[in-house]
């Protein structure tokens, strides 16, 4: 068990890393819409060939991207294997959160209500001395 958590802790940080970069994620948005040739995720960006090239590289390694060629031209295709993995790994973590906002939550409730109590205690206390709170 605990290699297969150090392997997909691997990937995902692999993953995060390929998602970390705005033109990456910008070709993965352009993916989700359907296959597309090398050629055609290039025209979008003012970027060199090489430098999509090392951006599709990266998107394949991360597991992302599947290219494949068809005659000559190479088209890439999302792989949404890898971003459910992503979104698997988050979502086990929102149980944590929301129980800590509730919680915290909770503490600011309290707190405001303390407050009133205080309030509603010190300005009794305040006209029975014949003092008023200026605010």
């Amino acid at each position: 068990m605990e290699i297969h958590y150090h392997m997909v802790v691997d990937r995902l940080g692999t993953t995060f890393a390929a998602l970390s970069d705005p033109t990456r994620r910008a070709m993965i948005e352009r993916l989700s819409h359907g296959p597309a040739s090398v050629h055609g995720l290039t025209e979008p960006f003012a970027l060199s060939q090489q430098m999509i090239s090392k951006h599709i590289a990266y998107l394949v390694r991360a597991r992302i991207v599947i290219k494949t060629k068809r005659g000559r031209e190479s088209v890439c295709t999302l792989r949404p294997a890898a971003i459910k993995t992503v979104g698997d790994w988050a979502f086990s973590y929102r149980r944590f959160w929301e129980e800590s906002f509730d919680k915290l939550d909770a503490v600011v409730n309290q707190m405001k209500k303390e407050e009133v109590r205080d309030d509603k205690k010190h300005g009794e206390r305040d006209r029975a001395d014949g003092c008023h709170k200026n605010f």
